[in-house]
């Protein structure tokens, strides 16, 4: 499946901590990992990480999979050295007491705890209802204001602590699997085309600030034009109990990446990939989106400039938005194969006008 050194890439890269807006970290593996292959790899003013393949063709196509991450702010250090938080990006609050965290400051990782209330104190209401995240703390065993402030700084990003584990031969855990897989998917496709010939020039983006408004899409986009976009994210994998198929669809770890349907995907562009699919014998499962538009960055793609020819490829993600993700390399393969061949298949020529090419 994944060469050796795609997998160290994979472990390295999923142990790195970038929340929104502080990707730096996450950005320098990237980076690292394309100049091996790439044309040219660059960044950024917002930190995104392009890198190109045969760059003069006229017909631009861009991959982008965002490696910006969930996490928190440091807003206030009290008199007993506790670190008091805000959310940066979409926070399940049911899943964060006691889980452990890196404060990334300017001389590297503190490693905290977050804390609360313990339950013997709460009343018996309490107990029923999900701690709010003001009456949490960040404890980095300081006994002091002082002492914290000393290694410490307000404004400092948190990040989940990294946990990167292969459960078997297929199955993988991991914090910031949204979306650091997708990334992963996009700097593999431009290795394997690397290899390829090419009628297109390909521009793979890892994005920032996804999870706080698809900001790091819509600069990079706007800066590439490109014609052709594919987006590579995660998606909500359905076979755990209590998730609604009638919903979200039958969606299951192993099966393929899940190729989507809405107004975010280009339909002739989706024929291509399913024809594709079908000519190279490539695993996929079926996926309307839970909603008509928005929530990627295949949405603020799609729209830029006078618009782009977009498609979402999802990896199937089990427990998204925790310090605890699930995916399946077998689907990750498979998004990485798929992609790769498709735009090895595209000669430069193509229309995507739906209803008319």
């Amino acid at each position: 499946m994944f060469s050796k050194s795609s997998m160290k890439f994979l472990s390295d890269f999923m142990n790195c901590s970038g929340p929104s807006g502080f990707e730096t970290e996450s950005a320098a593996a990237f980076r690292n990992y394309l100049e091996g292959f790439c044309a040219e790899v660059k960044t950024d003013v917002l930190g995104n990480t392009i890198g190109i393949l045969n760059p003069g063709a006229s017909m631009r196509v861009m991959l982008a999979g965002h490696y910006d991450e969930i996490g928190f702010q440091i807003v206030h250090i009290s008199d007993e050295g506790l670190l008091y938080f805000r959310p940066n990006g979409g926070i399940d609050k049911l899943n964060v007491p006691a889980s452990e965290v890196d404060i990334l400051t300017e001389s590297g990782r503190i490693r905290g705890v977050i804390g609360k209330k313990p339950i013997h104190l709460l009343k018996p209401a309490e107990r029923e209802n999900a701690v709010d995240l003001s009456d949490m703390w960040i404890d980095i065993g300081a006994e002091s204001r002082e002492e914290a402030a000393k290694v410490v700084a307000i404004g400092d990003p948190v990040a989940l602590r990294s946990n990167f584990h292969m459960f078997n031969e297929n199955r993988f855990m991991s914090k910031g699997m949204d979306d650091k897989v997708g990334a992963f998917v996009v700097a593999e496709t431009l290795r394997e085309l690397s290899a390829r010939k090419l009628n297109v020039a390909v521009y793979g983006v890892g994005s920032v600030q996804e999870e706080v408004g698809l900001r790091g899409a819509t600069t990079s986009t706007f800066g590439i034009d490109p014609h052709v976009g594919f987006a590579i994210d995660v998606g909500f994998a359905t076979d755990i109990p209590d998730i609604p198929k009638k919903q979200l669809g039958d969606i299951r770890l192993g099966r393929g990446p899940e190729l989507n349907r809405s107004c975010d995907n280009n339909p002739v562009l989706g024929r291509m990939m399913r024809r594709i699919a079908g000519d190279f014998k490539i695993d996929y499962q079926e996926a309307a989106a839970h909603r008509a538009s928005g929530g990627t960055d295949a949405a603020q793609i799609q729209m830029t400039r006078a618009g782009v020819a977009t498609a979402l490829l999802s990896i199937p993600n089990r427990y998204m938005h925790s310090p605890v993700e699930v995916c399946d390399l077998r689907d990750v393969y498979g998004a990485v194969r798929l992609l790769t061949e498709t735009i090895a298949s595209l000669q430069g020529n193509e229309s995507f006008r739906p209803g008319i090419d």
